[in-house]
């Protein structure tokens, strides 16, 4: 009998052993053929085994990654064509939170075909220091703010390379290293930024991808063709006036240059026309009532400096008279009444490190107007704009406010900017609020003996490569650091009225007030940042009157200037003088202005959503 009872058991533990390796079995096959949450035993196998999932793999976006290695401008325009969606994960704080260790990372993300992944967050450190904790952000607006969470492209996508971190291609005349882009523009310096602590290099890795404006030329239009915006959840006979007017746009007689536009300045002068008559027909504009001063409805008393245009504009539209309403129905537009610079000067607690606060003010802000009218939810916000200036307006705007018109001066592709949708506010340096127009106008073609000039402070990682490249370097060519203080900056503004090119290379932020400085001297601008996209750029044909040169062609800055004839040249600049009408405050605003032409994109990217 126990003999038998040892044979039972014998069976038993076999028939066990069997059913294990079978249970066992089905789950590496689950494993393999990568069944939805399929990698039950990912932790017991060698790394990188469940990373190789087929196209058709049915695990969520964000468990698995696809990097593509790939520069074909047609994958951004695809990036760059539908509106941005974010995880629930992504919260506010989430945006501005730093991550606190000494890790060196970079801030330039390749766009690619990657699938979002909030597993990999990245901060951007400053220009000229090691980015520590204590010396990420300081209370001055030209610091680099921060961010740890990965940048999103207009579609929701992770712009990060397969490694987390991407480069650009730094300039030398010898190779392309790589070097660090930063995170801010012209402005005032900080003992941070200011301090001579060397120009850091970015990581070598792969090349940034990079627009350039023909390829920004074709997202626009394809951006125009098909609509960022979401239908209305209900209908309104503002909807059917804006269809009509952009019809309208679209089918508008040709016009002739002597009817006060000179056609090859702009993209369709007819368009262009057409729309600005409907403007000033149609639009009727809601400002909303809500906001505790200073930060809203308050221009800044002070309104010259970099960041002016958001002052300007806000005083100008509250003072208007033809566009503003009191009856929302009616309202075309929305505009949120808030200066992003008053918002870091009245909010932001020196040495912090966050933006939260500055976040959850203008969230509260928003939620209240979202409970007292129902004008947001009809649209998801698509009829509402703002107008910021300020280097951290991207950042502290990209979640709740995304949906919006967003008229910005960190008109950056890669901080999702978004073509055909928001709109690139000119950087104007105003140097007197009662006289916005003095010194405006500069020497005859004949007259400008210099062939290019740049002078400004060492911002971010393109101004000292160009010091080290041409500074005293070549007697046509006159590239300094900040000049010494001269009597209302005459020196500064006497060399830029006497050279027929005025650089504007970007900053800490690809934008710069030398490229509307360079207009009101009547200087032809030569643009050196990537991925920046210019002022009304639905607008204006940029190429007709200025020059664009790739960052890594800046050793070829000579070569490529002396290659434009002196008959283009003449040419270029008469027009840079014609459009400079489009770029001027009036205390009175007047026909075709930067007031009105700041209003006009902003109507004109709408009836174009919609």
């Amino acid at each position: 009998m126990s003999s038998e009872l040892g044979r039972i058991c014998q069976v038993e533990t076999r028939r066990w052993v069997w059913l294990i390796c079978l249970v066992f079995a089905v789950v590496l096959m689950a494993q393999y053929v990568e069944l939805p949450y399929g990698n039950i035993i990912s932790s017991v196998l060698p790394d990188g085994r469940n990373q190789g999932s087929a196209k058709g793999s049915s695990l969520p976006a964000n468990l698995t990654s696809y990097s593509s290695e790939s520069s074909n401008p047609t994958e951004l325009d695809n990036l760059n064509s539908t509106p941005t969606t974010l995880s629930n994960e992504k919260t506010d704080t989430a945006i501005i939170t730093e991550k606190k260790n000494s890790t060196q990372e970079s801030d330039s993300f390749l766009v690619s075909n990657s699938a979002l992944d909030n597993s990999s967050p990245t901060s951007k450190p400053e220009d000229n220091v090691v980015p520590t904790q204590e010396n990420r952000i300081s209370g001055d607006s030209s610091m680099p703010p921060s961010s740890a969470s990965p940048e999103m492209s207009p579609t929701g996508v992770n712009l990060t390379t397969k490694d987390g971190i991407s480069s650009v291609p730094s300039i030398s005349s010898m190779n392309n290293d790589t070097q660090e882009k930063l995170h801010n523009k012209d402005g005032p310096g900080t003992p941070q930024s200011n301090n001579k602590s060397p120009v850091k290099k970015r990581p070598e890795s792969q090349e940034a991808t990079i627009l350039s404006i023909s390829e920004m030329n074709n997202i626009l239009k394809k951006n125009h063709a098909s609509s960022y915006s979401q239908g209305p959840r209900w209908s309104s006979a503002v909807d059917q006036r804006l269809l009509d007017s952009k019809l309208q746009i679209k089918s508008a007689p040709i016009i002739k240059n002597d009817q006060g536009l000179n056609a090859p300045l702009y993209r369709n002068a007819s368009m262009f026309r057409r729309s600005y008559e409907l403007m000033e027909q149609t639009l009727k504009v809601y400002i909303y009532k809500e906001g505790k001063r200073p930060i809203f409805h308050h221009p800044p008393p002070v309104l010259n400096g970099i960041y002016a245009s958001e002052g300007w504009f806000m005083k100008l539209l509250q003072e208007n008279k033809q566009y503003v309403t009191e009856n929302p129905n009616e309202a075309h537009l929305f505009y949120l009444p808030f200066s992003s610079r008053t918002l870091e000067e009245t909010l932001y607690v020196p040495d912090s490190h966050s933006r939260a606060n500055l976040i959850k003010y203008l969230d509260e802000y928003l939620d209240l107007i979202v409970a007292k009218y129902p004008f947001w939810n009809r649209t998801s916000g698509a009829d509402h704009f703002f107008v910021a200036c300020h280097d951290w307006a991207p950042a502290e705007t990209r979640i709740r406010l995304n949906n919006c018109i967003k008229a910005l001066c960190n008109s950056d592709i890669k901080e999702g900017f978004r073509l055909g949708k928001d709109v690139s506010l000119p950087e104007t340096l105003v140097h007197s609020k009662k006289n916005p127009l003095i010194e405006v106008g500069g020497n005859a073609p004949s007259q400008r003996t210099i062939l290019v000039f740049f002078a400004g402070k060492m911002h971010g990682y393109l101004r000292p490569m160009l010091l080290e490249q041409w500074q005293d370097k070549d007697p046509s060519i006159k590239i300094f650091k900040k000049l010494p203080k001269s009597k209302k900056n005459r020196v500064y503004i006497e060399y830029m009225k006497s050279s027929k090119y005025c650089l504007c290379p970007k900053g800490y932020e690809v934008n710069s007030p030398r490229v509307v400085e360079a207009i009101y001297f009547e200087c032809v601008p030569v643009i050196i940042s990537d991925n920046f996209v210019p002022p009304f750029f639905e607008i204006l044909n940029w190429e007709s009157f200025a020059v664009f040169i790739p960052e890594k062609d800046l050793p070829n800055l000579k070569n490529i200037l002396l290659s434009i004839s002196d008959r283009r040249y003449q040419v270029m600049q008469q027009r840079v003088k014609q459009v400079q009408q489009h770029f001027l405050w009036h205390t009175q605003p007047i026909k075709y202005d930067i007031f009105h032409m700041i209003l006009h994109s902003v109507w004109y990217n709408r009836v174009f959503q919609v």
